[in-house]
């Protein structure tokens, strides 16, 4: 408890130090995140970092979270970009004669769109023009909110399990306490910067940040009961790796943006 203590409030302090700078410290930090957490992923999956399916994953991966617009490069769409790595993901089954099987291939592509648009909308929160800032703060507050929330009172008066079969200790007051925390949040946000957002819509990202985001961590602890591990990786001891303290940013800053609820 007392490395995991330790780790989280350094890991914590510096992350949040390169987010309040923001620029290229902050998108450097995600880049190398992101990087790592898909390196972590294709590991999960039994893929080795410099298989040539890994290798196309990197591709998609920094395709997404690179600043091409800052270094006035310009790309193909990001459909154009996924069907090209699809065909040639593909390509790679018939050339290893099924080496490579048509589901690890899949499964790269996912994880390229999974942990490359993920951290990617990320970066574009913080870099937009106008409270980019207040936004970025906003979504990680009310994320922080919902895990905090969800675990203390969890513990305090938790009883009925919210998904057993996926995460065991996780239980519907735990989850409900979460949601709660995560607007009580949000309205605060609100409250001090009202020319940013109303109340209504604090509300609205408050409850979605808190369910998506805890959907984030079901979906992560899904997919390493499938594979059978603890962590995706030990980046930060007492931790896990990338992906097992990302999971819910993963989810909620690209649903944030597709859905509007963040203005770009």
């Amino acid at each position: 408890m007392k490395q995991r203590l330790v780790t989280g409030i350094i890991a914590g302090a510096f992350f949040l130090a390169l987010t309040f700078i923001g620029g290229a410290f902050y998108t450097g930090l995600l880049v190398l995140l992101a990087i790592i957490g898909f390196t972590e992923y294709a590991r999960m999956n039994g893929v080795a970092p410099l298989h040539p399916t890994s290798l196309l994953g990197y591709a998609g991966v920094l395709y997404f979270t690179l600043p091409w617009e800052t270094w006035d490069v310009s790309l193909p769409s990001p459909l154009t970009i996924l069907w090209m790595l699809a065909f040639l993901l593909l390509a790679i089954t018939v050339i290893t004669k099924n080496n490579t099987t048509i589901d690890g291939a899949a499964l790269m592509l996912l994880g390229a769109l999974y942990v490359g648009y993920g951290f990617s909308a990320m970066i574009s929160v913080r870099a937009l023009d106008e409270h980019g800032l207040f936004w970025t703060f906003l979504s990680f507050g009310c994320i922080w909110a919902s895990d905090v929330g969800a675990y203390f009172v969890g513990r305090a008066i938790g009883k009925r399990k919210l998904w057993p079969s996926i995460s065991p200790n996780k239980t519907i007051e735990g989850a409900l306490g979460g949601v709660l925390l995560s607007l009580i949040v949000a309205v605060i946000f609100a409250f001090f910067n009202p020319e940013a957002i109303t109340i209504g819509k604090a509300l609205i990202i408050g409850v979605l940040a808190a369910v998506a985001g805890q959907f984030g961590d079901l979906i992560q602890s899904a997919y390493k009961r499938v594979r059978n591990i603890k962590d995706t990786g030990t980046l930060l001891p007492g931790h896990g790796g990338v992906l097992d303290r990302c999971d819910s940013w993963l989810i909620v800053f690209p649903l944030l943006l597709l859905t509007e609820l963040i203005p770009v």
